[in-house]
């Protein structure tokens, strides 16, 4: 089992004693500002956002299109910059069940890498409506928590529900970065 020491989970009780300074998480610093409900919500709005649009850039552009985008997308929404993100996908299984690294969030979103060979691109699969919504949100300064369903439609209006957890923290660039992204299906009583 790895390891990991998360600095900005450690530091959150110190952010919030002292709101004034910027907390080095492993490379970037994050920049201390409240989160607020309204960019978690943002945040989540967004990230459904990018899912569809990564979809229908493979769906009309092609996979290498996608994967751009997808790159793009990571870079911009997780905090792999910050040091390794707490990644599990809904549908991996052992060993790769945890992604902690930027290439294997990459493989499971646009698939096509050997290293993840079941990966077939979880964002591939003609999305074209995603929404998020939580059943609670703890925000504690500079992070936030929250859980709940993400629910998305595809091209032939098929209905996907998931249980999403994230964890935030606010990047050196003022941004939400999505620090822990936990997915799985609902539970089902045979």
């Amino acid at each position: 089992m790895k390891t990991f020491k998360l600095k900005h989970v450690a530091l959150a009780a110190a952010v919030i004693a002292t709101p004034a300074l910027a907390h080095d998480h492993g490379g970037a610093k994050a920049a201390y500002a409240p989160i607020t409900q309204a960019e978690v919500d943002a945040a989540q709005k967004a990230w459904c956002g990018a899912l569809v649009a990564i979809s229908t850039e493979h769906d009309t552009k092609g996979h290498a299109a996608a994967k751009k985008l997808a790159e793009t997308v990571l870079d911009s929404a997780y905090g792999y910059a910050m040091g390794p993100v707490l990644f599990k996908p809904t549908l991996t299984v052992a060993p790769q069940t945890f992604r902690t690294t930027r290439d294997g969030a990459l493989a499971y979103f646009v698939g096509g890498d050997k290293t993840y060979p079941k990966d077939t691109g979880f964002a591939l699969k003609s999305w074209r409506k995603c929404e998020s919504q939580n059943a609670g949100v703890v925000i504690t300064g500079n992070t936030a928590i929250s859980m709940g369903n993400v629910t998305m439609w595809d091209a032939k209006g098929a209905m996907t529900r998931v249980d999403k957890t994230w964890g935030y923290v606010r990047g050196a660039d003022g941004n939400l970065r999505i620090v822990l992204h936990h997915s799985s299906l609902p539970y089902t009583a045979s």
